[in-house]
């Protein structure tokens, strides 16, 4: 792979004669690449703003973007300086299907001292003070009046330990349409379906991938069913629950896919593969088969493409598609998170983004500060 490009590989079983072809896609890369400002992040997604996910659709509307933990501040001489800010996420909106720099608006909140501060804050019922949140996937949902719903992890610090935060409850932000930043009018839920050990199989956690099977989503063959994907235990087992587009707020109404059937118990879902990246992607192909795509054990440098029968599989073998370059770059990178984002894609074709980090933050982030941002590759599948 010394020229960064993966082809002559098998797709999909079936359909032998079909091939991958992997290329990197520097001008997202690029579109992301500010001297001040917004300056880069982590936890990318994103989704058409009419909520449309058929590929090649781009161009008849703009997308929404949301982004975890991002950097705020100046860079000179590659150089970033000394008052720049750390939020735990902010969002971002495209102007069609544009890939430049100058068609892409950054946006987070400010204080009343101007200083910059996360987009989102929890307020949600069972929210402390302190509380934070990282962005999962989210799905704009016709049935609900248009609403945009984000899933958000409710994380808290935790100083002195090995991982300086912990995660400890899933939220979810409705946005009520044609809402702008700062959004003033959005409300926050508490989501029962993030389970601290499910029954001795591990932590779970929803809201890492979401998938509208709808008419108004684009979906090939409609059931009218939103499937929101987990994560569980340490070999990162992925879970898929689906409720009704007209009931997404109504969590009895969830049912999780047990192996044979739908079943109202969370603690009863079936894993449909395993070694997923804690955010991930399933999409549609256009013949209603779907792509899981992920970074295989969450921060290993493959990144792998998984495809389904259905949006419950089953799913066939993953297969390799890409190994990230820049954990050879002689510094302590090291990458995370794979993802699809099938609006922005082409027909038969996927764009994949994945995040880059250091090991060692503060200090890359200021000898280093173009570093963290999101990477991107297309894998042409037919």
């Amino acid at each position: 792979m010394s020229d960064g490009t993966i082809s002559h590989a098998r797709w999909y079983e079936k359909d032998s004669a079909n091939q991958i072809i992997t290329k990197p896609a520097p001008q997202w890369a690029e579109m992301l690449r500010h001297d001040t400002g917004w300056i880069g992040a982590d936890g990318i997604y994103s989704m058409a703003t009419n909520g449309v996910e058929t590929p090649g659709k781009a161009s008849e509307t703009n997308t929404f973007f949301w982004f975890s933990d991002c950097i705020i501040g100046n860079i000179v001489a590659d150089t970033l300086q000394s008052n720049w800010q750390l939020l735990h996420n902010s969002v971002a909106y495209m102007d069609g299907d544009k890939v430049d720099p100058n068609h892409i608006h950054f946006y987070y909140r400010k204080d009343s001292a101007g200083n910059a501060i996360s987009m989102f804050e929890p307020h949600s019922p069972n929210s402390k003070p302190g509380d934070y949140y990282w962005l999962g996937d989210g799905v704009f949902d016709h049935a609900m009046d248009s609403t945009t719903y984000i899933f958000a992890y409710r994380i808290m610090s935790v100083p002195g330990g090995i991982y300086p935060f912990d995660d400890i409850g899933l939220g979810l932000i409705a946005i009520p349409k044609n809402s702008k930043p700062p959004y003033t009018n959005q409300y926050q839920l508490d989501v029962p379906f993030f389970l601290k050990d499910s029954k001795g199989k591990g932590k779970v956690v929803f809201g890492i991938s979401v998938l509208p099977n709808t008419v108004g989503a684009g979906a090939p063959h409609p059931d009218g069913y939103i499937y929101v994907y987990g994560v569980r235990g340490p070999n990162k087992e992925l879970l898929v629950a689906r409720v009704k587009d007209n009931q997404f707020e109504k969590f009895n109404e969830w049912r999780f896919w047990d192996g044979s059937g739908w079943n109202e118990d969370v603690n009863s879902a079936a894993a449909l593969t395993s070694r997923i990246s804690n955010e991930m992607s399933v999409s549609f192909m256009d013949d209603g088969r779907v792509i899981a795509t992920y970074e295989l054990d969450t921060n290993s440098p493959d990144v792998v493409i998984q495809a389904g029968a259905t949006p419950w599989g089953p799913f066939q073998p993953a297969k390799k598609v890409w190994e990230t370059p820049e954990i050879y770059d002689g510094i302590d990178f090291y990458t995370y998170n794979a993802k699809a984002h099938p609006h922005l894609s082409k027909p038969g074709e996927l764009l994949i983004s994945y995040n880059v980090n250091s090991f060692n933050f503060i200090d890359n982030i200021t000898k280093h500060p173009y570093h963290l941002r999101p990477r991107f590759i297309t894998v042409k599948y037919k």
